[in-house]
């Protein structure tokens, strides 16, 4: 069974499938994407590939792999709104048109994507789902995969090498920017680890599983049940039994943080979340697109492990980044 996309993902990839094929606008104007026009014009360029991320934390990693030789733009990458609820511009399906390039998650997370490239097919873009690189069946139940620590090197090994299958004659300079993001990530690895020894089994509750798989490699234990993460992911009522079992975990004073998805919050999560500070739980805002500008794709997952370590340390609020 395919994984369902995430609360209005499915609303979201109609609406970018429709603006692909009709190239209208859907809805109210609100861009998903401030896609620059160097996009247009980077296929003009000689040597310059022109490349799109579904989602900017690939983008910024693409980015970081090609270089001076690759212009790329991403399509979810505002993280004061929600991902979930936005609408495209035709400028979005233009970019994908003319791209040589594109990273997408996969999952179900950003099924929209292939709308948009089916209506534009090209036989020599070369397109890169995350899901396939790390070998995911279509139903993994969370589709937060940049979140994994073990996700971000492979995925920029394949980027390297399209990039060197585009460019052949930049192959080395490709792996030498490969090399340098991968011991860039050194001290968010560092991080980690040294997390996991000093306080693995920290209790942590969630509202969704946004940044489970960080918390998985930090040692957390997760006392939140995956049906309310889905539940709350997808859009659906939680139940009122596992309502009051997540409230439960802050008045029993059984969780020791509490995290919860900073770009979507309703009023079920502020309630969860006041319940938190009102058992004088610390609470940390995760997020699902990179945070911008001030952030790289290591730099945000290292401020992330550092927040649920200050506020299992230091007992200290990290709402926003």
């Amino acid at each position: 069974m395919t994984n369902p996309a995430p609360r209005s993902r499915r609303h979201l990839s109609e609406i970018l499938g429709r603006v692909a094929i009709a190239g209208a606008l859907v809805g109210p104007a609100l861009l998903i994407a401030t896609l620059s026009s160097r996009v247009a014009s980077a296929s003009t360029k000689s040597g310059v590939i022109s490349a799109v991320g579904a989602e900017n934390e690939y983008a910024n990693v693409l980015s970081q792999v090609g270089g001076k030789y690759v212009s790329v733009s991403s399509v979810l990458n505002n993280p004061n709104t929600d991902p979930h609820t936005y609408e495209a511009s035709p400028s979005v399906a233009q970019a994908v048109s003319q791209a040589q390039l594109i990273v997408q998650n996969g999952v179900g997370y950003d099924a929209f994507m292939n709308n948009i490239e089916a209506a534009s097919p090209n036989p020599k873009r070369k397109v890169i789902v995350v899901q396939d690189v790390l070998g995911l069946k279509d139903n993994t139940p969370n589709p937060h995969l940049w979140y994994d620590p073990k996700t971000m090197p492979e995925v920029a090994s394949v980027m390297a090498k399209d990039l060197a299958a585009l460019e052949p004659s930049h192959r080395a300079y490709f792996q030498t920017k490969l090399a340098a993001f991968i011991t860039s990530l050194q001290p968010l690895t560092t991080a980690i680890a040294s997390f996991k020894t000093k306080y693995s089994g920290t209790r942590v509750a969630v509202t969704e599983p946004v940044a489970d798989y960080l918390l998985v490699a930090m040692g957390v234990k997760i006392l939140t049940p995956f049906v309310f993460q889905a539940d709350v992911m997808n859009g659906v009522d939680p139940s009122p039994e596992n309502i009051t079992l997540e409230k439960s975990f802050f008045t029993k004073h059984e969780a020791q943080v509490f995290c919860y998805n900073q770009q979507v919050v309703d009023s079920l999560t502020v309630s969860v979340r006041q319940s938190a500070e009102s058992n004088h739980v610390p609470v940390v805002g995760v997020y699902e697109t990179m945070p911008t500008p001030g952030y790289d794709y290591q730099t945000w997952m290292l401020a992330e492990v550092s927040a649920i370590q200050r506020a299992v340390v230091q007992h200290t609020s990290t709402k926003k980044l």
